[in-house]
């Protein structure tokens, strides 16, 4: 393995067929010039851009020797110039290629370098159909080609700034064999669309807007998946926005494929590229004006990598970027940056003697980098992250840049913390304790802790188990990348359960949520069983679910970022992440989930408290989210959704629920839902019962179940009320009233007798509350004594009294004494 970040030199230019002449060629530093490197890395092919005096050429060169001719080809006006190199290759035969040369106006010549021969044409073909074509961006996906071709109007006189949708993208297989090539029809993947800059990986295209397309439309990215005929919308500043299967053209019209998401467009920031590449892996990588590297996945999601040092970079700063397994290289300033794409640490930092480099391939060199300038062929060697190359510095790092954070968050100060003035200002000993005990444990794996301060040997035999677990970890993933294909899937289970278990013990910010979010979806099965034992989930001898989780593990699960907080960036809460993993493995457990939830929820955090997560949205409903992003809907999912509804017991769920029953036209388990949760208020009570009367007038489906029904009638209703409630949904008819129906469907007094009866059966509200004094043992009351004080009052007290006796007790009114 090479030293990181010697720089040694391959080869001088000399040592090239016409070596000298290339010298010559990058010396003369007035011209715009690319090289670009063939993809067996044997030959580099030199293109010099259009400007007077020198003529537009393209010139290949030979890294080795060998026989046989370099090409040379140059043109002179009136020939369009040329829109770029494509090196289409077959996936039938590996290390079969060409050399493309593509002009504006679509004519493309295909060269195959042949030893004994030199440089041979394989064959021409245009591009363009339309004699005022003109091809704008071209690249090779695999044996294809796709090219961005602008098709003005056919009305000369239009201006062409009005026509911003005047471009398609269009594809075209080249199938390379012995003695030609076999042309495939030109198909068109987008039409009517803005001018884009296509960029091939080996699965996708991604399509970048140019700098001057259209405003409104160049905020969004677009990616072709040629496989499944499929096109990714995602916005760097927003993540995923949209995606469509492509059946047919009328479905590549590029006005069409934005409708459902215009209202989106004007709350999008803009897109900020200064430069962009395709990785090793397949992503692409932008660079910003501010000098910040991202990388944007297949799926649409974008991930920082770093920022460079420079600051902000304008129109004429030249960068160069190329990923060489998770390392991520770039030139600018004469500045060489060595990135681990995975964590966005710089792992060497070189400045370079010249300023123009250009990355050559390199297939046979894995750890080292490759790059041509005007003195010469140089390589960078970097560290094979399995070598472990720099695994301490590196975690020592890592501790003071968590302690940053760690100190940062709980800072009153504004001024900003860095590694830098926390590992000088000796005020912070904790990540200074920490990182002595990690290098001195990690140098002596087997032998007793010596040469530690006393201090730090006593927060040695502390966490000496969690450093064990840190050991254990990293020996496992050593023995993943080592182990065989069966192997694999039992070391990524224990992987990610370590991994998921180990987020679940720490602070659930951001980064730890968009870090569960990429293990989820990297790892669908293995995050499941890890989310499994680690909330200890299972089923007991009643089939009822139970959870044995920590309250600290709860709160993780319930109390982390919602969604407000992490954006749009394809990034979801972690509640979201289990309903979906419960949604695609174990769907009749999502129910039971979501209740084992609200009961920890009740208990941890008082009713309707903002803290809490039932203080923002239920979480029956952010299960029903995740539901509702399912691409398929069937009768399970129906199943589903009524059983989350009622397991919240939440009166407008419950009611919610009751509509969907009655909707499916399920009336046996209308009425036993009507039975069930009746109980739990008298409001709802009233609620489900209406509901249902209002059905029971409207049709005869209920008629079998009105034995269940009638008991369940609130106390509060009268007979009066409920004629009103039958009156108002009884069903509008075509005919005038017949006293006999010959249908049989209709609401007859017979039918309603059984309940008016009840009503009217039922003691009065005033009767109950005097129902006590009606039940005692001596109705009515004794007569008291009197005393005859005053001989008048006495004498009128001879006058007849009323027989209270004979008072009914339906004539009393609160007040009166028995």
């Amino acid at each position: 393995m090479k030293a990181a970040g010697t720089v040694r030199r391959l080869s001088d230019l000399s040592d090239l067929n016409r070596g000298r002449r290339l010298q010559e060629l990058l010396c003369h530093g007035e011209e715009p010039r690319s090289v670009r490197s063939s993809p067996d890395g044997r030959h580099l092919v030199l293109l010099q851009k259009n400007r007077a005096p020198p003529l537009p050429r393209v010139l290949t060169f030979r890294r080795h020797g060998g026989g046989g001719a370099e090409l040379d080809r140059s043109w002179q006006p009136p020939q369009p110039a040329l829109a770029g190199l494509v090196f289409p290759q077959s996936p039938a035969v590996p290390g079969r290629w060409a050399l493309g040369i593509v002009w504006e106006h679509g004519h493309t010549e295909l060269w195959r370098f042949v030893p004994a021969a030199g440089w041979q044409l394989l064959h021409t073909v245009e591009l363009c159909q339309g004699a005022r074509a003109r091809v704008v961006s071209v690249c090779s996906q695999a044996a294809s080609l796709v090219w961005c071709e602008e098709r003005p109007p056919l009305d000369a006189h239009v201006d062409l700034s009005k026509c911003a949708f005047r471009f398609c993208v269009c594809a075209r297989t080249l199938e390379l064999g012995e003695q030609g090539v076999r042309l495939g029809p030109v198909r068109i993947v987008l039409h009517n669309c803005p001018e884009y800059h296509v960029l091939a990986s080996p699965q996708h295209v991604f399509l970048v807007p140019a700098s001057g397309s259209f405003a409104t439309t160049s905020k969004l990215l677009l990616i072709w998946h040629p496989e499944h005929t499929k096109l990714t919308i995602t916005a760097p500043s927003a993540g995923f926005v949209h995606s469509k299967v492509l059946h047919s053209g009328s479905e590549s019209d590029f006005r069409k494929l934005l409708l459902g998401s215009v209202g989106l467009l004007s709350a999008l920031a803009p897109l900020d590229i200064h430069t962009c590449a395709v990785s090793s892996s397949g992503a692409l990588l932008l660079v910003s004006r501010k000098g910040a590297v991202n990388v944007l996945e297949t799926d649409g999601t974008q991930r920082h990598i770093f920022d460079l040092e420079t600051g902000p970079l304008g129109q004429g700063d030249a960068i160069e970027l190329k990923t060489y397994g998770s390392t991520l290289a770039c030139v600018v300033a004469g500045v060489l940056y060595l990135v681990n794409q995975n964590n966005g640490r710089v792992i060497e930092k070189k400045v370079l003697s010249m300023k123009e480099v250009h990355f050559l391939e390199s297939p046979g060199e894995e750890n080292s980098i490759q790059f041509l300038t005007p003195t010469g062929i140089y390589s960078v060697g970097f560290p094979n992250p399995e070598d472990g190359g720099r695994t301490e510095p590196c975690l020592v790092d890592m501790v003071f840049e968590e302690a940053c954070r760690y100190y940062q968050r709980r800072s009153l100060s504004s001024s900003k913390l860095t590694v830098e003035k926390l590992k000088k200002g000796g005020v912070f000993q904790a990540p200074v304790a920490l990182t002595a005990i990690l290098q001195h444990s990690l140098h002596q794996k087997q032998k007793p802790a010596q040469g530690l301060q006393d201090t730090y040997t006593m927060l040695l035999s502390t966490i000496s188990l969690e450093l064990q677990s840190y050991l254990s970890l990293e020996l496992l993933k050593t023995c993943m990348v080592s182990a065989s294909e069966s192997e694999v899937e039992s070391y990524c289970e224990e992987l990610v359960e370590q991994e998921v278990s180990r987020v679940l013990h720490s602070d659930m910010d951001k980064d730890n949520l968009a870090y569960l979010n990429s293990v989820f979806t990297s790892f669908p099965r293995a995050a499941w069983k890890a989310t499994r034992s680690c909330l200890q989930l299972q089923q007991n001898g009643d089939g009822l679910l139970v959870a044995r989780a920590t309250p600290e593990v709860w709160k993780k699960v319930l109390g982390g970022p919602q969604q407000e907080e992490v954006g749009q960036n394809g990034v979801v809460p972690l509640f979201e992440l289990i309903c979906a993993s419960f949604l695609r493995f174990k769907p009749k457990w999502l129910p039971s989930f979501v209740e084992l939830t609200q009961q920890y929820v009740s208990i941890s955090w008082p009713y309707s408290s903002k803290e809490g997560p039932e203080g923002r949205v239920p979480l029956y409903k952010r299960a029903l989210g995740v539901l509702a992003k399912k691409n398929k809907h069937s009768e399970v999912d129906d199943e589903l959704e009524l059983e989350l509804l009622l397991c919240s017991k939440r009166p407008k769920a419950v009611l919610q629920a009751l509509h969907l029953l009655i909707r499916l036209k399920q009336w046996q388990r209308v009425v036993e839902v009507a039975e069930k949760f009746s109980k739990l208020s008298p409001l709802l009570n009233k609620e489900i019962f209406t509901t249902l009367l209002a059905e029971f007038a409207q049709h005869r489906e209920l008629d079998p179940y009105l034995d269940k029904l009638w008991p369940l009638c609130p106390a509060e209703l009268s007979t009066s009320d409920i004629l009103t409630v039958v009156l108002q949904h009884l069903p509008c008819s075509q005919q005038d009233p017949v006293p006999f129906s010959s249908e049989g469907n209709q609401l007859t007094v017979g039918l309603l007798k059984p309940l008016l009866q009840r009503v009217m059966q039922r003691p009065c509200v005033q009767d109950e509350m005097y129902s006590d004094a009606l039940q005692s043992p001596t109705f009515p009351p004794p007569t008291p004594p009197r005393e005859h004080k005053n001989p008048s009052k006495a004498a009128g007290s001879d006058a007849p009294q009323p027989d209270r006796s004979r008072t009914c007790a339906s004539t009393l009114v609160p007040g009166d004494t028995l």
